[in-house]
Parts: structure tokens; sequence; C-alpha cells
């Protein structure tokens, strides 16, 4: 679960390295994200040739989450590290690689660009 002030890394190549959640969107007045689900962040930690700057506010998907969700067939996944994937207002990314696997709640949310990108669908 992704809450309000989780920091998460960036699993892509946009040159942020890890954001801060300020809000969870598009869950009705859920305090709580999970994978596939929108939140607003602040860029904290970036390389120095990034052309997002730290501290600007960003849109991104959680592709990977620490806690435990079931899927509809009764089976439980779990990743070693909550991630996200920087988005624009399309929910397009704004990047060209995706590192790492995703998961495959993405695919039900639409967000096929992302799934087309990652390496591994897990």
């Amino acid at each position: 679960m992704i809450q309000v002030t989780t920091r998460l890394k960036v699993a892509d190549n946009s040159g942020v390295r890890e954001i801060y959640c300020i809000r969870v969107m598009g869950r009705g007045r859920s305090r709580f994200a999970s994978l596939g689900d929108e939140i607003v962040a602040s860029t904290k930690v970036v390389t120095p040739q990034s052309p997002i700057p730290k501290g600007e506010v960003i849109r991104a998907v959680v592709v990977r989450c620490r806690d435990r969700v079931q899927r509809a067939d009764g089976s439980h996944i779990t990743f070693d590290d909550n991630a996200a994937v920087i988005i624009d207002e399309n929910r397009n990314p704004l990047c060209t690689r995706v590192f790492g696997p995703v998961a495959r709640e993405l695919r039900d949310k639409g967000d096929m660009r992302i799934i087309s990108l990652a390496p591994e669908v897990i």
C-alpha cells in the first residue's frame, strides 16, 4: 500500500531516482494506492542530467508494491520494493525504458504502453 508521505523508487530512465507521494488519485476517498494506481508526487532525488528538476510535482503510476496484493485467481503477489513510472497528463510514460518487472494488474488499468516497455510482466 502506498500512502501519502511514502517514498518510491522510479523504475524508468527519466532521470528521477526517488519520488515522494503527495496524493492518491482515482480511488475515491481511499488513502492507499496499489498496483496500477495513479499518484501525485514530488521529485526528491534526481540525476544531474535530468530534464525534470528536483521538487517538481509530477504524476506517476505504481508498478511495484511491497504490500501483498491478492489477485482474482486467489494467488498473491509481492515485490521487494515500491516503484513507480512517471507519466504525463494522458497517462503516457515520459521515459523510453522501464527497469525491472511490472505487475500484470497494469493491463487491467489500461497502461499497455508501460507494459510494452517493461522487460518482464509478472
